[in-house]
C-alpha cells in the first residue's frame, strides 16, 4: 500500500477548468501513512462569486479579493507536491485545475494519482452514492465538506479506510496511476480586445466598477453572470465575450 503522498484538494468557481476559477488551494502531505504538513490558501479567481459557490462552499468574496492570485501562488505549491504521488477524490477534476494553471505559466504538470473515487467504485457498489460527504459518513470520518483542506484529510483518512478494509483483496487497485488531461496554453487579453470589450460595455449602459488592479465589469440581464476582471481574463474569454454582447446588443 501507498504511504507517502500529497492529497490535494480545490474549491472553484464551477466545475469546468476551461471557463471556471480556482477560489482555495488544499493540500496535505502524507509520510508512512501520517498527516506531516499542510497547505491551504484561497485564491483571487478575478471575478466576484455567484451565490451558489458562496452556499456550497462558505468562502465569500472578501475573503477571496486579497489573496493571491493563482499566478502567484502557483510555485509555492508545486514546489509542496513535489515529486509525490497525488491522492484526490474524483481527483481528476482537481488535476485539472492546476494541469490548467501550470500550463499558462509555460510550465509542465505530469504526475501519477490515486482516486478515492475509483476505489470506492470498485468495492462499495452497494452504497447509494459514494461522493466524499456520504463515504465519510459510512466510515465515521470527521468531514467539514467543501473546504479544501478538510476535504483534503478527509480524503487522506478516507483512503486509510479503504486500504484497511479491501487491499488484501486486490491491492493494485490501490496503487497510482498516469493522470492524463490535456491543455492548450492560454493567453491574456489583449489591449485591443479589452478596448473594443470596455467601448460596447460603456455604449450599452452596462455598469463598470474600477479600482486601482481592477476593472469589473458588473452582471447585466444577459449574459454577465459574475461580476468580472477584465486584466485577468484570457483572450478566449474576451473574445467569448465580446461574441455575446455584440449578437445580444449589437454593433
Amino acid at each position: 500500500m501507498i504511504n507517502d503522498y500529497t492529497v490535494i484538494d480545490l474549491e472553484t468557481t464551477g466545475l469546468n477548468p476551461k471557463l471556471d476559477k480556482i477560489i482555495e488551494i488544499g493540500g496535505v502531505k502524507v509520510r508512512e501513512g501520517s498527516v506531516v504538513e499542510e497547505f491551504n490558501t484561497f485564491v483571487n479567481p478575478g471575478r466576484k462569486l455567484s451565490e451558489r459557490i458562496i452556499e456550497l462552499t462558505g468562502i465569500t468574496d472578501e475573503e477571496v479579493e486579497n489573496a493571491p492570485y493563482i499566478e502567484e501562488i502557483l510555485s509555492e505549491f508545486l514546489a509542496f507536491i513535489g515529486e509525490d504521488i497525488l491522492l484526490g477524490h474524483n481527483l481528476i477534476f482537481d488535476y485539472s485545475f492546476v494541469k490548467k494553471a501550470v500550463v499558462n505559466q509555460k510550465l509542465t504538470f505530469e504526475k501519477m494519482g490515486i482516486d478515492t473515487l475509483r476505489i470506492a467504485r470498485r468495492f462499495l457498489t452497494d452504497l447509494e452514492s459514494r461522493n466524499l460527504g456520504f463515504l465519510c459518513n459510512h466510515y465515521g470520518i470527521s468531514l467539514s465538506a467543501h473546504r479544501a483542506c478538510n476535504d483534503a484529510r478527509a480524503t487522506h483518512e478516507l483512503y486509510q479506510k479503504m486500504a484497511e478494509q479491501f487491499y488484501e483483496k486486490e491491492n493494485t487497485t490501490f496503487g497510482p496511476i498516469a493522470l492524463n488531461y490535456q491543455v492548450k496554453r492560454e493567453t491574456p487579453i489583449t489591449p485591443r480586445q479589452k478596448s473594443f470589450l470596455l467601448s460596447i460595455v460603456a455604449r450599452n449602459g452596462i455598469g463598470i466598477e474600477e479600482t486601482k488592479e481592477a476593472v469589473y465589469i458588473k452582471p447585466d440581464h444577459i449574459c454577465i453572470m459574475q461580476e468580472t476582471d477584465v486584466n485577468k481574463m484570457t483572450k478566449n474569454e474576451a473574445s467569448r465575450l465580446i461574441d455575446h454582447l455584440l449578437s445580444n446588443y449589437g454593433r
